[in-house]
């Protein structure tokens, strides 16, 4: 089961350049680190998809697992982890996240 939900999870990272794996979605993020991600993503103008773990509880554990992560939301830029909310926020206001971002294009 869980080669299973890391396939899965490879396969989103490697089909999607910009990936948040996210309580919610980023139309309605359903806790407030994963809306500080979604929000620093929409002030840089990029597309990226959201896997929303709350649906799937064996995604949920997966991505940690994954990561090695323990802690939600979790961004992923051409199939390299990023971080959490904390790591993606000082990218941010230091201009590096922007950098990261442009290369996926």
């Amino acid at each position: 089961m869980e080669e299973t939900i890391n396939n899965r999870i490879a396969k989103d990272i490697q089909n999607n350049p910009v990936m948040l794996f996210m309580k919610g979605s980023k139309h309605m993020p359903l806790c407030g680190f994963s809306a500080k991600v979604v929000n620093a993503l929409k002030q840089l103008e990029v597309d990226f998809s959201t896997r929303n773990v709350l649906e799937d509880g064996d995604l949920r554990e997966g991505i940690k697992t994954y990561s090695n992560w323990p802690t939600l939301p979790q961004l992923y830029i051409n199939g390299e982890f990023i971080g959490g909310c904390d790591i993606v926020l000082e990218l941010f206001e230091s201009g590096e996240l922007k950098k990261k971002l442009l290369a996926a294009k």
